[in-house]
């Protein structure tokens, strides 16, 4: 199929080459062009604005880093909505407010045209491994239609329900993320403080049934030394996740305590100035916290 990419961040960067892969034609847009270069010459086509793309496009993807950014890359005069094709599809896969992608889905079908939400869920470790998931809101037969180019990014390809329902489904399973993780933190520091050799209290966790593919791959990070240069995804960006579930938390009158707890945590390693760190460094807090450093 004829796609479109807009965004062509860290998670673009890795999703438009599954889809070339897959067969597909994708034309991409980037607000800086200098991101786009790599891809131009795996073979990715290039497009001045999103209208442009989705000109060009059976299937209209975008990945940004928030609402604001979803409206002024989907909506106005060079926009995707100015330019999508009678009977094409527009996928937003960034991950923002439930009620902010409806509003979107809406000027859509203003137009004749149908919107999906479709975030991902997963880090550049498992898109590149090829095991991310995508969770899916909106019209069940443009779900069917956009379904076989959503395989080429992960094999879990799920329909939620209506439109905004998957960004509400995304938002609840990064929170389940970020306790889990910053738990994770907790729990070594606690051994280590008992005398726990910090690569035993890791090795152990990995090996228990508390175990997970995210501690899998993101619990070594707080080994000596073991800290990526480049963050999956760095405090400021997952604590923009979890100010998304303590709103939606609000809003819909459930308490969501662990993600307020989770959220301080961030607020510390800000505080500390580790911030930059993937957001696993909270770990860091707790050792300072019990007087380990």
């Amino acid at each position: 199929m004829q796609l479109g990419f807009c965004g062509l961040g860290a998670m673009g960067q890795l999703i438009v080459p599954r889809l070339m892969e897959g067969g597909h034609t994708v034309t991409g847009w980037n607000r800086s062009r200098d991101k786009a270069d790599a891809l131009i010459a795996q073979g990715m086509k290039w497009a001045d604005t999103p209208r442009d793309v989705a000109a060009q496009s059976d299937i209209v993807f975008s990945i940004v880093t928030d609402a604001k950014a979803v409206k002024a890359c989907a909506l106005g005069d060079d926009g995707i909505i100015a330019g999508i094709k009678p009977g094409a599809i527009y996928v937003d896969m960034s991950t923002i407010e439930p009620d902010e992608s409806r509003a979107v889905a809406a000027e859509f079908k203003k137009r004749g045209a149908t919107m999906l939400d479709g975030p991902i869920s997963g880090s550049p470790v498992t898109v590149k491994a090829g095991n991310a998931s995508v969770m899916v809101g909106g019209d069940e037969e443009a779900f069917e239609r956009a379904k076989p180019v959503l395989l080429a990014i992960g094999p879990k390809v799920t329909r939620i329900g209506g439109n905004g329902l998957a960004c509400q489904m995304k938002i609840a399973v990064n929170l389940l993320l970020m306790v889990e993780v910053i738990a994770f933190g907790e729990a070594v520091a606690l051994a280590e403080k008992g005398g726990v050799a910090r690569e035993a209290a890791v090795d152990a966790i990995l090996k228990s049934v508390a175990a997970s593919p995210v501690l899998g791959y993101r619990g070594p990070f707080i080994l000596d030394g073991k800290m990526p240069e480049v963050p999956l995804a760095d405090v400021t960006l997952q604590q923009k996740d979890m100010m998304l579930a303590l709103n939606l938390g609000r809003t819909l009158g459930s308490p969501v305590p662990l993600a307020a707890a989770a959220n301080e945590m961030m607020n510390a390693c800000r505080g500390l100035g580790i911030d930059g760190n993937d957001f696993v460094v909270a770990h860091r807090v707790y050792r300072q916290l019990g007087g380990q450093e």
